[in-house]
């Protein structure tokens, strides 16, 4: 039998895609082997948000050549869709495909084991319009079901090669969002992460259809406990918005609210389309509907023109928030994006000493945030046993609190009730409280 191996860099979309190439490969009568071992084909679905997304693309590429000479190697994702003409420089590349015709990837592999030359299929992605259909029939390994709705972005932030990279916003069809999430229920998966790439923009490219539509139309789907948002943009918030999901029992409360920078000049540099008095208006929304809400965040640093003042703006901005989680970044200049060019571009020893100090706020603000639930019980998906800690294993609760609870039989893929008594780090440590939904 034939193998194939997949190299995923980058986000959750990205992770999805290529779940939904492995099971196109296992029709077509390949095994989908781990990426260190030896396979006859190699998938490399890149990602380009950063420069060091570029450089480990690269690095993969050259890896899988080493690991099997005579391999078919094809090139995939953002990098070689906004750069092909480096990926096509690299030696050893037989395939290269960009954020479009995904699901004709083993087509493209047979092409190119019958004739050696090698494929160019990179298209125009600004051109196109078609939300691309790539489904997963089962997720292996995984309790929590990642499902993209949504591709593409409009929103142009100066800072940002995606829009670029996966072209205008294309929303899947709202009966295959369904039939999907039904596929998974009845796979056992007791919780679905809707993502995308720009998810607030679901439904503005069609007829009708909203992201509130989706949310109520998944809802009643029995097996599926939870529904879960992946990032979206503190626009899509207000207060009919979340008026209407408090009512979608099944509807985590946690929200991953962008918010790049705490700082209205920077905010406007970014071509970003709020401000933060506009911002905190919908973290004050959430909070005024689900006092346990969790609120995490992205927050860049070091952006161009950002100055010790602005970064203090951003600094205050945050404390005030106290957001449950951050992902802190520093700025990468991405080729062809006009904040590449903005003059005061700032030194990465400054980026560095913000990040930190941003970081350390961050590790204050989880514990605060967790301490709230200390001695009380949540339900909490377990996924995998813990490395650290013998017989323990981890889950997530619905407002995103990572737990650790020992248990005498795996807990994995089932709900459970549990008493959150000591903190650990950005953990709470647990133990059994009653049964629920044992699969």
């Amino acid at each position: 039998m034939k193998k194939v191996a997949f190299y995923t860099l980058g986000c959750k979309v990205n992770q999805y895609e290529t779940e939904a190439m492995g099971e196109l490969f296992e029709k077509a009568g390949y095994q989908v082997v781990d990426d260190e071992a030896s396979a006859d084909v190699y998938v490399i679905n890149t990602c380009t948000v950063t420069s060091l997304g570029d450089r480990k693309s690269r690095q993969l590429i050259r890896r899988a050549k080493k690991d099997n000479p005579d391999a078919v190697i094809a090139v995939v994702g953002c990098y070689s869709q906004t750069a092909p003409e480096e990926v096509s420089s690299i030696e050893g590349v037989n395939i290269i495909l960009g954020t479009n015709d995904r699901n004709r990837i083993v087509e493209y592999v047979e092409k190119f084991r019958k004739a050696n030359e090698r494929i160019y299929a990179v298209e125009d992605i600004m051109q196109i319009r078609e939300f691309e259909e790539m489904t997963i029939g089962e997720i292996k390994g995984k309790t929590r079901a990642f499902l993209k709705i949504q591709e593409g972005c409009n929103q142009y932030c100066t800072y940002c090669i995606i829009p670029y990279a996966r072209g205008p916003i294309r929303s899947r069809k709202p009966e295959d969002i369904i039939k999907e999430v039904q596929r998974l229920a009845d796979n056992g998966f007791k919780e679905v992460v809707l993502t995308g790439i720009h998810v607030a923009s679901y439904g503005k490219d069609l007829d009708k259809g909203s992201l509130l539509d989706v949310l109520k139309a998944i809802h009643p789907i029995a097996g599926v406990e939870r529904i879960r948002l992946s990032s979206i943009e503190p626009t899509l918030i207000s207060e009919a918005f979340v008026a209407e999901i408090v009512q979608l029992h099944k509807m985590c409360p946690h929200f991953h609210l962008s918010l790049q920078s705490g700082c209205d000049e920077t905010l406007k540099r970014m071509n970003r389309k709020y401000t933060t008095t506009e911002y905190k208006e919908k973290v004050d929304i959430l909070r005024k509907y689900l006092p346990d809400v969790s609120l995490t965040t992205d927050i860049m640093v070091g952006f161009p023109g950002e100055t010790g003042e602005e970064f203090e703006k951003t600094y205050d901005f945050v404390q005030e928030i106290s957001f449950s989680q951050i992902h802190v970044f520093k700025y990468s200049p991405r080729k062809g994006t006009p904040a590449a060019k903005y003059e005061r571009q700032v030194s990465a020893e400054i980026k560095q000493q913000r990040s930190e100090r941003l970081m350390r706020l961050a590790s204050e603000d989880i514990i605060k945030y967790n301490e709230k639930f200390l001695n009380t019980r949540r339900d909490v998906l377990f996924e995998v046993a813990s490395q650290e800690y013998k017989e323990y294993y981890e889950g997530l609760t619905d407002n995103y609190i990572r737990v650790l609870c020992k248990f005498n039989e795996s807990p994995e893929s089932k709900i459970k009730s549990v008493l959150l008594t000591d903190i650990q780090g950005d953990a709470l440590m647990g133990t059994p409280a009653e049964e629920k939904n044992d699969l």
